[in-house]
């Protein structure tokens, strides 16, 4: 279906998470269990909703799932992890010391000690969510990646525990395995961090640990916008589109063009594609929440992107570069049609863990900064501790906190 801006204008600003009560009130019962009983409660809850009980898997299982794969995806695999790594080696991560006549300030950069990994398991196996969270965990330092994958753990998934580096890895699934990592039991220990999207479930149990650890957000559903003029080819759009349409029927596929003709092509295209793609009907369901949208000019497209916040924007541009500069809210930007969002997903390098839901409006994809802590340092010179109380204590009594200001009136 082709929108006009003003059908979509308010739908694209009034995004955000969403939660479902009855979700919630089913994880604050797992979590208590898991909390309170801990292993045994694991065991219970994996035996009544994955039917298996939690199990560690060691090392060895990875290396011959790895030994027995395809050359070809073996390859790959390998491929994906060197990209990844290369391109996050760049990523800058020292901190910094400064001294000078007034003492020393500076920032201490320090890697999380150990962060947990959730890969989703499902009708499709994420090996590349994993390579995506633990190689950039790796390269910041993490000294211990647990990951969590629902049983039974596909051999793909233990392949790609190899060839990234993970330290350990647990078949445990569910907002079991998200409350297992945040308070640790017996078997599987305490992270400091829990990165990785998840269901419905996986997501509040990741909402209600906050606190307890850190997150590097809460994923929704996946969602592309593309942005296209006439020089774009309306098979590769209704390719790309539902690229992202196959993933599940709540993705959100979006176009937006001043180009009628082109939108009417790539619609046309759609049906035709759609009948031949094996996840078919997940991907029209798909099309229904998102669509095609003529607007006035390729400014406007780009203020709706910005209102829209995707988690991926796609510039389907002659000339793509020109129009970077327009991008303010996005989790990751593909420009041409020579790079898609499918090639993001697996291979480019850049991690494919984005913010969605509209949260693009305040955070980046995942990057090595995810898995730093940065610790200020003060070292302040007599000199200056003398210069600065006087006026630190006049701000403390501004606050009506006396106790703050009689100790720096001590330092005067």
């Amino acid at each position: 279906m082709i929108y006009r801006t003003e059908e979509v204008r308010e739908r694209f600003a009034r995004r955000g998470l969403s939660f479902d009560p009855t979700v919630e009130e089913i994880v604050r019962g797992i979590l208590h269990a898991v909390r309170e009983e801990g292993d045994a409660a694991l065991d219970r809850l994996s035996l009544d909703l994955d039917g298996f009980p939690v199990e560690e898997i060691p090392k060895k299982a990875w290396r011959e799932a790895y030994d027995d794969l395809d050359p070809d995806l073996r390859d790959a695999l390998e491929t994906a992890k060197e990209r990844i790594e290369a391109f996050y080696r760049e990523e800058a991560r020292g901190g910094f010391l400064k001294a000078e006549e007034a003492g020393v300030l500076g920032q201490l950069v320090r890697p999380l000690s150990r962060v947990g990994v959730y890969v989703p398991g499902g009708s499709a196996p994420l090996l590349s969510s994993l390579l995506m969270a633990v190689v950039p965990a790796k390269v910041a330092g993490v000294a211990e990646v647990v990951v969590a994958s629902p049983p039974k753990v596909h051999p793909g998934v233990l392949a790609a525990a190899w060839v990234a580096g993970a330290d350990r890895l647990f078949a445990m699934g569910g907002a079991q395995a998200i409350a297992a990592l945040a308070y640790g039991t017996a078997r599987v220990p305490r992270v400091d961090k829990i990165v990785g999207p998840g269901n419905a479930y996986v997501v509040a149990a990741k909402r209600l640990v906050y606190g307890v650890v850190g997150l590097d957000g809460l994923a929704g559903p996946t969602e592309t916008m593309v942005v296209a003029d006439g020089s774009a080819s309306p098979k590769l759009l209704a390719a790309d589109l539902l690229a992202q349409a196959e993933h599940g029927p709540d993705s959100e596929p979006w176009l937006l063009s001043p180009d009628l003709a082109l939108l009417e092509r790539v619609e046309a295209e759609l049906y035709r594609q759609l009948s031949e793609l094996p996840r078919a009907e997940i991907a029209r369901r798909a099309l229904e929440r998102g669509g095609l949208v003529l607007t006035r000019d390729l400014e406007e497209a780009f203020e709706l992107a910005n209102l829209y916040a995707p988690e991926h924007l796609c510039l389907a541009l002659a000339d793509p570069l020109p129009w970077l500069g327009k991008v303010q809210n996005a989790g990751g930007v593909f420009l041409g049609e020579g790079s898609p969002e499918a090639l993001g997903d697996y291979i480019a390098g850049p991690s494919h863990v984005m913010p969605t839901s509209g949260t693009a409006r305040f955070q980046g994809g995942l990057s090595v900064r995810d898995f730093l802590k940065v610790i200020p340092v003060i070292g302040l010179g007599e000199k200056a501790v003398k210069e600065l109380a006087a006026k630190g204590a006049v701000l403390a009594r501004a606050e009506g906190l006396e106790g703050h200001a009689r100790s720096l009136d001590l330092r005067r």
